[in-house]
């Protein structure tokens, strides 16, 4: 009992230290994000991210998909398809910010 206890406090430890750790970019590299978001994903997922060649990243295209698994698919991308990994470019705060933007409804440009 004892030993689950501590297990449980150290979990939740990790957890908050986790989500500290994490930084939004700050704004200029936010704003150099939302042009990649525009522009080179907007490219395959449409410019208003409805679709095109990569299915569409709407706020109502992704309800239901966990945070976790967009992130390792921008991350990784999506072998035998035309999605790319974007981790040799971006860092997970920046991957972390895209997923979040898209999560959230991008604002029409």
């Amino acid at each position: 009992m004892e030993r689950h206890r501590f297990t449980t406090s150290m979990t939740t430890l990790l957890l908050v230290f986790s989500a500290c750790a994490q930084a939004a970019p700050d704004p200029p590299r936010q704003a150099q994000l939302q042009h990649l978001l525009d522009q080179d994903c907007g490219a395959c997922h449409g410019l208003r991210m409805t679709g095109g060649l990569g299915p569409p990243l709407t706020r109502e295209a992704l309800a239901g998909k966990s945070r976790d698994s967009l992130i390792a698919t921008v991350t990784l991308g999506r072998p035998g398809s035309a999605m790319p990994g974007w981790a040799p470019l971006l860092g997970p705060d920046d991957i972390r910010w895209l997923v979040d933007r898209l999560l959230q409804g991008k604002p029409a440009s």
